[in-house]
């Protein structure tokens, strides 16, 4: 089951989904959108958390493996393929001690969302990136680090 919108962006039709049953099990429901949209993975963009990424941190992928992640496990078993543009969001690592399962599933603080709001404003634009000019000039955008102390890093 999916939260669905279609935008126009331009002369695009943009699909927007978001999954509403336990990300887990996100693969199955995927493929019946793709497939009810007569869309395929080519057209597929994935925007998903990543524990391995600082929090607040962008970074855009084309295809690769699940990394642990059992909710794009999820997606590529059930897709049959690994292909697909990926737009992770950093949220870093719980504390030592903390699930994982359960970091991810805590509501976000206030501290938090200082973090994320810009995140997130960024990611709209990397996805917009994306659309209209393609994986690799979004990656070379977005896929950089800030400078700190006066070095690239």
């Amino acid at each position: 089951m999916a939260q669905r919108a279609s935008v126009r962006h331009g002369s695009q039709l943009i699909e927007l989904a978001g999954a509403l049953d336990f990300m887990n099990i996100t693969g199955p429901p995927l493929k019946g959108l793709l497939r009810e949209s007569q869309l395929t993975t080519d057209d597929l963009i994935l925007v998903h958390d990543d524990l391995d990424l600082e929090p607040g941190r962008l970074r855009i992928k084309l295809a690769g493996g699940h990394g642990g992640h059992n909710g794009i496990k999820s997606v590529i078993d059930a897709l049959g393929t690994a292909q697909s543009v990926r737009l992770k969001i950093g949220i870093g690592r719980p504390a030592p001690g903390q699930d994982s399962a359960d970091y991810v599933l805590d509501p976000v603080t206030k501290d938090e969302m200082e973090v994320f709001e810009p995140c997130l404003e960024r990611a709209v634009d990397a996805l917009e990136l994306l659309i209209h000019r393609g994986t690799e000039v979004a990656m070379n955008q977005f896929n950089v680090r800030e400078r700190d102390s006066g070095s690239e890093e």
